[in-house]
């Protein structure tokens, strides 16, 4: 069953569960779900809207590049370990995280992302615009330690390759029961 939400009323839940990881789904080749720890909940041009940002060597990246949406699943509580290590460490182009990580899929209502059970906080977006970083305009502090030159494309937390960001608008909302 899924209860529908007003998403304005879990920003704050949202806000406070990234820094911890919360789930990017796609669902383009195959399903792929990856740990974000960046992200906002906003308004723009009028509509509620997510904002993701993924790095270009990720398998995620070309899954929503093809799909055009995607959905955030969260946890109401605490997240799992284990899922947050193989969703957050491990590859779509290298394996399978719903049987790694044993994740329970949740149809979608309005896009083909489905959410995930343990993450019951569902948000199903189709994106309006995706732009790529412009490492230029980043400060020199920050681009130093979240873009080194020197740590290969395919490590999963900072590396070099710079980040698209995509605005996807909230089409649907709701929690899992």
């Amino acid at each position: 069953m899924k209860e529908k939400i007003q998403v304005t009323d879990y920003a704050n839940l949202l806000t406070r569960a990234l820094p911890k990881g919360i789930l990017l789904n796609t669902n383009g080749d195959k399903f792929n779900s990856m740990v974000i720890g960046w992200g906002h909940i906003g308004t723009l041009w009028g509509k509620p809207t997510f904002h993701v940002y993924v790095r270009q060597g990720r398998y995620t990246k070309g899954q929503l590049d093809k799909t055009q949406e995607f959905s955030i699943s969260a946890p109401l509580e605490g997240t799992d370990p284990l899922i947050n290590k193989i969703c957050g460490w491990q590859s779509g182009f290298q394996i399978d995280k719903v049987k790694e990580a044993g994740l329970e899929l949740e149809e979608a209502e309005t896009i083909q992302t489905p959410g995930i059970r343990q993450y019951p906080l569902t948000l199903e977006c189709r994106i309006l615009y995706s732009q790529d970083q412009d490492l230029s305009r980043i400060p020199e502090s920050i681009r130093s330690r979240m873009y080194p030159g020197d740590v290969d494309g395919t490590y999963p937390m900072a590396n070099r390759d710079f980040h698209t960001m995509y605005v996807g608008e909230i089409v649907d909302a709701y929690i899992i029961r």
